[in-house]
């Protein structure tokens, strides 16, 4: 079984860029820069058939290179929060995307996903993060804004370890630049 999902990775620059903001939040373990990254879809542990499917399928894929814009914070998980993040404008090139690599996903076995995609950044994982000191840390970092093209989709590889994630590109597969 390996474990996988289908994201964008950020230019170099403004993984650097989010991963200075970490710290503050007691409770928070944050992203390695080079771990952020924008989920298109998560397909978990799946068997090397499937995988090799999603590879196959993802590598047809045809949609436009487009402009993603990154602004604002907010949080996963209600009155006990347990990710904190940095949104996605709305885009209908990206909501399309998505919506073709959802199709591919089920295409290639995967049950449908049943949650409403939030395109974001997860910058922490929290644990017991106090309530002030969340608010605190996007006030202070507020407004956040940032720009970036998509050119191509990520298929990545999740380890999992103690200390976190890793997440290993497994293939990269171009947008049409038309």
């Amino acid at each position: 079984m390996i474990r996988l999902f289908v994201g964008l990775a950020l230019p170099a620059e403004l993984a650097a860029r989010l991963e200075s903001l970490g710290g503050g939040v007691p409770g928070a373990r944050w992203v390695a820069g080079r771990n952020l990254h924008l989920t298109l879809r998560f397909a978990g542990e799946v068997d090397e058939d499937v995988a090799e499917d999603l590879h196959h399928r993802l590598g047809g894929l045809r949609a436009p290179v487009f402009d993603i814009r990154l602004r604002g914070f907010g949080t996963f998980g209600g009155r006990k929060p347990r990710a904190l993040w940095v949104g996605a404008e709305p885009n209908p090139a990206l909501d399309a995307l998505q919506s073709r690599i959802e199709r591919l996903a089920q295409a290639a076995g995967l049950e449908p996903e049943t949650r409403n995609f939030t395109p974001h950044v997860t910058l922490a994982w929290l644990k017991d993060a106090p309530a002030d000191r969340i608010a605190a840390f996007m006030r202070h970092h507020s407004p956040f804004a940032a720009s970036f093209t998509v050119d191509h989709v990520c298929l990545y590889q999740s380890h999992l370890h103690a200390q976190g994630a890793e997440y290993q590109v497994l293939a990269e597969y171009a947008l049409d630049s038309k």
